[in-house]
């Protein structure tokens, strides 16, 4: 079957859910990967919306985690206070496996802007901001989702509105955040990185059809692509699941 970055993106996130464990998830892409999970090799995975729904089983993906779709069969309906409560709580007892996020740039050390362009208070761009991402950074692993282009993947974000590993492996600790909570992997339209002894960056796999030279050129930063792999061709029962049953 043939594919498209999208596609291959979501099946990356997938692997990402284990079964019976708990994650965040988003709007958008999250959404798919999740629902494509649960679908597949993770029917008992547990997932938390950033709206306050806990668990749910809609019949088809909902347009976001606003969606009164979601709400089918959910177990639990919470106000936005006790959601945040509960993703404090969870970092203290490891109940949250990991979140899913995103941004407008990030670093090489997972830092992520979703805030704006330029010096803050004389930007270029401004952005949404962080939404809930900044809880999600703060409190738990998370799986960082990004276009791959040279101008998101920069040396220095221009404002860190999600915290990812700081500046090293002490980085989070010194500045009061819990210090084995960080980013875990950047899944890409061109591939999956993760991140070293150093809570730095390096490429982990790339996708078929594309090159280490390609990732190389399209990222603002040093980016070690040596023990890269190819990542396998989507599994043709998953691509059918996605287009037939998930993303509709």
């Amino acid at each position: 079957m043939n594919w498209t970055k999208r596609q291959i993106m979501a099946i990356a996130l997938a692997r990402q859910i284990e079964d019976e464990k708990s994650y965040i998830i988003g709007t958008g892409l999250p959404l798919i990967g999740a629902t494509l999970a649960k679908n597949t090799h993770a029917p008992n995975a547990h997932f938390i919306f950033e709206s306050g729904i806990f668990e749910s089983s809609p019949l088809e993906v909902p347009k976001s985690v606003t969606d009164l779709r979601l709400n089918m069969q959910a177990s639990v309906l919470w106000p936005q206070y006790r959601y945040f409560g509960f993703q404090a709580l969870s970092a203290e007892r490891n109940n949250i496996d990991a979140g899913f996020i995103g941004g407008a740039q990030i670093d090489p050390y997972g830092n992520i802007n979703s805030t704006c362009i330029g010096e803050y208070g004389h930007q270029t761009s401004q952005f949404s901001g962080s939404g809930g991402a900044n809880g999600i950074a703060t409190f738990c692993d998370t799986v960082i989702l990004m276009k791959h282009q040279r101008r998101r993947f920069v040396e220095h974000v221009d404002y860190i509105t999600s915290p990812g590993w700081i500046d090293g492996p002490s980085g989070r600790l010194e500045r009061g955040l819990i210090p084995d909570k960080g980013p875990r992997a950047v899944i890409t339209d061109l591939g999956i990185m993760r991140f070293d002894d150093n809570k730095r960056m390096y490429l982990a796999e790339y996708f078929p059809g594309v090159t280490r030279q390609e990732i190389m050129d399209n990222t603002g930063f040093e980016l070690n692509t040596l023990n890269a792999v190819q990542s396998p061709e989507p599994d043709e029962y998953l691509l059918d699941v996605l287009v037939n049953k998930v993303d509709r």
